[in-house]
């Protein structure tokens, strides 16, 4: 839809677009009415349609969460364009599959790189992004402080160069010619694998850029990502995508859909393989859907076994870190510590150390608490909690200690400071919750009632040397990762998968006589 003084004009549900006239304006003409509008040198994130940068008539603005501050328009994709490019992905397949196995993984190499330090472009017309703008700018529209932003670039970076080591884990030490021709020896045995899907979807979250990590091995696996970013945080799969693209891989490998909900239902809908994060209401609606992988909350927890807790002082910093680390905001912090006994005592002790983490300025040097993009949500976990807390038999251990509101404003920022509650029993409503910010209920279980009492829990850490205790933990069926001894939950061995197998999820294996 242009028009250039020679150019022609073209009508779509009922609008004259006109992005090219100089100065780069837009006419939109209506029934009832007419605009003129400047966009002057506002950033116009495109949508990508497998390689192809392409600006729609739908935006949306990407704002600083502090001032509103116009940061960039996002180009908004509706579930019509997106069906009806997916039935091309097969062709993004094909052009993806040529690539020589080893040099998909040198390209991840270099895409670690350029996205750690480099400037990148950031619009469809040579405007770029460096990597200080995308932490400034990262930390404006999600509420990371540029400390968190870091940390979780170089969780990134760590990822895309150590890809060889993860695919290692994935496909349990099968060589690179699994996925230049299907088929590869392994343990005297001739395997087989073929691909599910011609491309994965993703559906992202806007909780952490982090959570980027696990749709990654997608492409080093020859399987093209669609990917819906998150609303409040569309700059990381975007930058991502660019290094990939600048260290080599095909373009054509990579989709960009920034979107509504029916967007998102598109993609998993035409995708054959598809991930989507979300909260307790997403894993019910989509439960019994093979081709779809839904990471849920976490409810990540960490036990002691009756000898070790007499010496649970000396694990007071691995209680600290898997709680806080990275603001509390992934689904392996722990929000829940089991314990056999001085419960009271632990969550004492837990909201002293806690409680001296406060808000600071986005750009502070030791900033560890994220703030809130959209305030409603800090206002409902916050309400949450005080509901929780009128149940009886729970305590807010740091109450009396931050000597405030636990909702906090700060340089036009909201916070919520750290929370410890201590439960009497499990089934207390605040027992067995996760939120988006440093939390933790600390309850009383004897051990023998343990694991069957945690219930569903992406990574537990358990303190323990009990070789009884141990067996019961590793046979138990509610547990994905499993730490023993002083790990804290938030450590993640990327030679392991962190929430199911991608590459099993993606591949099945066949029978091949040859």
């Amino acid at each position: 839809m242009r028009i250039t003084p020679f150019g022609k004009l073209r009508i779509f549900d009922n609008t004259y677009h006109i992005p090219r006239f100089p100065p780069k304006a837009d006419f939109r003409f209506a029934p009832t009415r007419f605009t003129f509008r400047f966009s002057m040198a506002i950033p116009h994130i495109p949508i990508l349609r497998w390689g192809v940068p392409y600006e729609s008539l739908d935006v949306q603005d990407v704002r600083d969460h502090r001032t509103g501050e116009l940061i960039a328009r996002m180009s908004i994709a509706n579930p019509g364009l997106i069906r009806r490019d997916l039935r091309s992905m097969r062709r993004s397949r094909e052009c993806l599959s040529q690539v020589p196995e080893k040099e998909l993984l040198e390209i991840c190499r270099r895409a670690g790189d350029l996205f750690l330090s480099e400037s990148l472009p950031f619009t469809a017309n040579g405007m770029t992004q460096s990597a200080n703008e995308y932490v400034a700018q990262l930390s404006a529209t999600s509420g990371l402080p540029h400390t968190l932003c870091r940390r979780n670039m170089e969780k990134i970076y760590t990822v895309l160069t150590g890809m060889p080591d993860i695919l290692r884990g994935l496909t349990r030490g099968l060589s690179a010619p699994v996925f230049d021709h299907g088929v590869t020896n392994g343990g005297g045995l001739r395997l087989c694998f073929y691909p599910l899907t011609d491309a994965l979807g993703v559906v992202l979250p806007s909780n952490s850029p982090g959570v980027n990590s696990l749709w990654l091995p997608a492409p080093a696996m020859k399987i093209p990502v669609a990917i819906k970013p998150g609303s409040e945080e569309p700059l990381t799969p975007w930058r991502i995508i660019q290094a990939m693209i600048a260290a080599g891989c095909p373009a054509e490998a990579f989709a960009y859909y920034p979107a509504g909900h029916d967007g998102a239902g598109a993609l998993m809908e035409s995708c054959g393989r598809a991930i989507i994060f979300g909260d307790r209401g997403t894993i019910d609606r989509y439960a019994g859907q093979a081709h779809i992988n839904v990471h849920g909350p976490g409810f990540s927890k960490i036990l002691f076994d009756a000898d070790a807790v007499k010496a649970w002082p000396d694990c007071l910093d691995v209680l600290v870190e898997s709680v806080a680390s990275n603001g509390g905001r992934s689904c392996i912090n722990a929000s829940t510590i089991v314990v056999p006994s001085a419960a009271r005592e632990i969550a004492e002790s837990l909201a002293k150390e806690l409680a001296a983490v406060k808000p600071q300025p986005m750009d502070h040097d030791q900033a560890a608490l994220s703030a809130f993009a959209n305030p409603k949500m800090a206002a409902f976990i916050d309400a949450a909690i005080d509901e929780g807390l009128e149940a009886p038999g729970a305590v807010d251990m740091t109450a009396v200690l931050r000597a405030g509101p636990r909702k906090v404003e700060l340089d036009g920022s909201t916070f919520l400071n750290p929370t410890v509650v201590y439960c009497e029993r499990p089934d207390h409503p605040l027992a067995n919750r996760e939120f988006m910010f440093p939390y933790a209920a600390v309850i009383e279980v004897p051990p023998h009632e343990m694991p069957a009492t945690i219930g569903p829990s992406l990574a537990v850490t358990a303190i323990t040397e009990d070789r009884n205790f141990i067996d019961e933990l590793l046979a138990c069926p509610h547990i994905e990762r499993l730490n023993i001894g002083r790990i804290p939950t938030n450590h993640v061995d990327w030679g392991q998968p962190h929430e199911g197998n991608l590459f099993e999820f993606l591949y099945r294996r066949r029978a091949i006589q040859m």
